[in-house]
């Protein structure tokens, strides 16, 4: 089968505790967007702020990485925020700005409010805009 590659959304701290993790959680830890991920599926990440609560924005794809061979579990963060997770292997890459690669990104369909196309937290893309991106992160893509 072939890969499928994604686009989730959250803060680029958050990106990172993920990254050294090995891990993926999408939309404040729902299961759903993760379930749709395959083994062997890619996952970019775009970080629109380096904290959640920072007004200043970030707008960088911030982490790209392979998901591995397993099932999306659970774990206990706190007593009341047990999220889902899934593994990835997170590949060596650099940050990468949005703003040049907009008029470029077909799931972008309007560009002037590009904003609009990560409001569900996590998307499926082509691809052409996946190997885009990953050029632009200088990704070593297996």
């Amino acid at each position: 089968m072939m890969p499928k590659y994604w686009i989730g959304v959250a803060s680029r701290e958050h990106v990172m505790r993920g990254v050294e993790g090995g891990y993926a959680m999408l939309s404040h830890g729902k299961r759903a967007p993760l379930e749709k991920m395959e083994a062997g599926d890619y996952l970019i990440y775009y970080s629109p702020r380096e904290r959640s609560e920072d007004k200043e924005p970030l707008q960088k794809f911030a982490a790209i990485g392979k998901i591995k061979e397993g099932e999306t579990y659970q774990v206990k963060m706190c007593d009341d925020f047990e999220p889902f997770r899934k593994d990835v292997h997170f590949l060596k890459c650099e940050e990468a700005e949005i703003r040049p690669l907009i008029e470029e990104l077909d799931f972008i369909k309007d560009k002037k409010s590009w904003g609009y196309a990560f409001r569900f937290g996590h998307i499926e893309i082509s691809d052409k805009d996946f190997l885009l991106i990953a050029r632009a992160m200088e990704a070593d893509i297996q």
